[in-house]
């Protein structure tokens, strides 16, 4: 039987979307060498990852609407170009608004590009049959890569310097730009086929330009309670994985005597186990309510999180590595249910909706990053930004189960309230 040719299109994202994870290892494992040479303050250096982070959302609509108007390979070729540009460059800095430019700004842009709204748009054009799992398997490429590629990076940048590190991702980016220039198609139109598990072609887009259909997309959703619901869950979700653990994880073990390369390989083990979870979450979409998987996900990461503070140590003892291996499961399996849920609400828009509930998810994880950064600043300790994220996830939980109860009911309060809008 012929392989159909929505897997070649998953395969090569799947590999985009890890090239482009790459530079997001960096800010965690990097936080200390940067201090070390340059003196600055860890607020200082999350400022940069913040800003980072919130381009990083808040490019995702527009770029899920730019995909539909210049078409995928563009878009992504445009953005992992960014990644390398930003990463090459950095090895020049020497001040503090260099850095917020080129690792705030310039890989902002690039890594936001690739975010999950691009994700979301290969779903929705290539499968029907496997959607979620696919989803799920995407998703865990960008997550994951980000993790596994940080004992790497803290290596390098123990050995060689964080420059060495920095040039390395460089490469990785550019390395996979031929990939998707001749291996991604836009529709399976295209190569005269129907999406996987369809019998006939969707329709095609909206036209029009693209910041204005993210706009009009982001204005319909936000008349909507669902679109709400599911942005503040995301926000959570943003704060306690990205800006958070993602961000401070290895300091935070660095401050209680635990080596950087070996935090780095916890948290490359949560990628691991992200992999899985992901990947499971996506099977699971495709069967159970997704409103009631994103209650017990974030109840779930709400009460490990509030458990970690009491786990720190020198070394990596059994009940850290049970809170990583729990931790990594957990990670972003919330992402499938909440892309199958701005489907069903939002229709040919899901994708573009999708990527404004991202935005909410990265905006969430800056004012963490920020907010943890100044927090050790201040108290000398990440404790408190531990708690306060456990109770926001326990939040998170009871917003998502306050989501339409079927997937039925969405479209009749979307008209209902886009009537009343």
């Amino acid at each position: 039987m012929r392989l159909h040719w929505a897997w070649v299109v998953a395969g090569v994202s799947f590999i985009a979307l890890v090239g482009a994870a790459s530079f997001r290892a960096a800010p965690g494992a990097l936080i200390e060498p940067l201090r070390a040479e340059f003196g600055w303050t860890t607020g200082t250096i999350s400022l940069a990852i913040s800003i980072n982070l919130l381009l990083f959302g808040l490019t995702a609509p527009f770029a899920a609407a730019l995909m539909d108007k210049f078409g995928v390979r563009v878009v992504v070729t445009f953005a992992l170009t960014m990644v390398a540009i930003g990463s090459g460059l950095t090895v020049f800095m020497t001040a503090s608004w260099q850095l917020v430019l080129l690792w705030g700004v310039v890989v902002g842009l690039g890594t936001g590009s690739m975010a999950l709204a691009f994700v979301a748009t290969i779903t929705g054009r290539w499968f029907v049959k496997h959607r979620g799992l696919v989803t799920g398997v995407l998703t865990a490429g960008g997550a994951a890569g980000q993790l596994v590629f940080l004992p790497l990076v803290a290596w390098l940048a123990d050995s060689y310097g964080w420059r060495t590190a920095a040039l390395l991702i460089c490469v990785a980016a550019l390395a996979v730009v031929p990939l998707a220039a001749f291996f991604l198609r836009e529709y399976p139109k295209d190569v005269g086929l129907f999406p996987l598990g369809a019998t006939e072609n969707p329709p095609p887009p909206p036209s029009g330009g693209a910041a204005k259909r993210a706009l009009t997309a982001l204005g319909s959703a936000a008349r909507t309670k669902p679109f709400w619901l599911l942005a503040g869950g995301f926000a959570i979700c943003g704060a306690s994985t990205n800006g958070l653990v993602g961000t401070h994880f290895i300091p935070a073990a660095h401050d209680h005597g635990m080596p950087t390369t070996t935090a780095a390989g916890l948290l490359a083990l949560v990628g691991v186990f992200d992999i899985v979870g992901t990947i499971v979450s996506g099977w699971l979409t495709d069967k159970m309510d997704s409103r009631l998987l994103l209650a017990a996900y974030y109840a779930l990461r709400g009460l490990s999180l509030m458990l970690l503070p009491q786990l720190f140590g020198e070394s990596a003892h059994p009940s850290m590595l049970v809170f990583i291996i729990f931790y990594g499961l957990d990670w972003v399996a919330t992402v499938p249910p909440t892309v199958a849920l701005c489907r069903q609400y939002f229709g040919m828009s899901g994708p573009v909706v999708f990527g404004w509930v991202f935005a909410s998810h990265q905006l969430g994880a800056a004012l963490a990053a920020s907010a943890a950064g100044l927090t050790r600043d201040h108290l000398g300790s990440y404790d408190l930004a531990w708690y306060v994220a456990g109770a926001l996830c326990i939040g998170a939980a009871v917003l998502s189960a306050s989501l339409a109860r079927s997937p039925e009911e969405a479209p009749r309060d979307l008209a209902r309230q886009g009537a009343a809008g």
